[in-house]
């Protein structure tokens, strides 16, 4: 049985890679495959397949995403740099960690934050817009994630930023303030 070609972009074990092909197996290199299940995941966005090695037997995941067109993000400082979603998910798990939010969580905020950037931009998006989006969505999630995450995009240095914007968000949150 002769796999089919296949031509996508893929996340195997964490790692996004391009391939045009069959899948090469992580154990013995064999590029002949064959899919035993396929699912949609994160409403359609993603493909997951599992996989069998017909060389070995080995059975792997892969998921393939459509791949759009690089935006850029636009730096404080004018730099430019291709829009990560990898580096997102990453500042939002750091602002989230030890807290009660599984990774469905935590992927389903970064979705939303992502679906929001590429409704409102085209190929270049302004860091500045990428923060706000992530701290608006922390501040309805978590208060310690978005003190957290804050505490890093606005770079406080002092305590007192810190007491500042823990008086903020109480504020926001007491119903007996005007």
């Amino acid at each position: 049985m002769k796999a089919q070609p296949h031509q996508a972009v893929a996340r195997q074990g964490g790692m996004r890679i391009q391939f045009c092909g069959n899948m090469r197996c992580s154990k013995c290199g064999c590029q002949e495959d064959k899919v035993i299940d396929s699912r949609t995941s994160r409403e359609g966005a993603t493909i997951r397949r599992r996989r069998e090695c017909l060389g070995c037997g080995h059975r792997y995941t892969t998921y393939e995403e459509i791949e759009h067109e690089s935006m850029m993000v636009v730096k404080r400082d004018d730099r430019r740099e291709a829009f990560s979603r990898e580096k997102l998910l990453t500042s939002v798990r750091i602002a989230c960690q030890k807290r009660p939010f599984g990774p469905k969580v935590l992927d389903d905020l970064v979705d939303k934050i992502i679906e929001e950037v590429e409704d409102n931009y085209d190929r270049e998006v302004p860091s500045m817009a990428i923060g706000e989006r992530v701290m608006e969505a922390l501040r309805k999630l978590d208060p310690i994630a978005y003190v957290r995450f804050a505490s890093v995009y606005r770079r406080f240095e002092e305590a007192s930023d810190f007491v500042q914007e823990v008086q903020k968000l109480e504020a926001a949150h007491d119903p007996t303030t005007p």
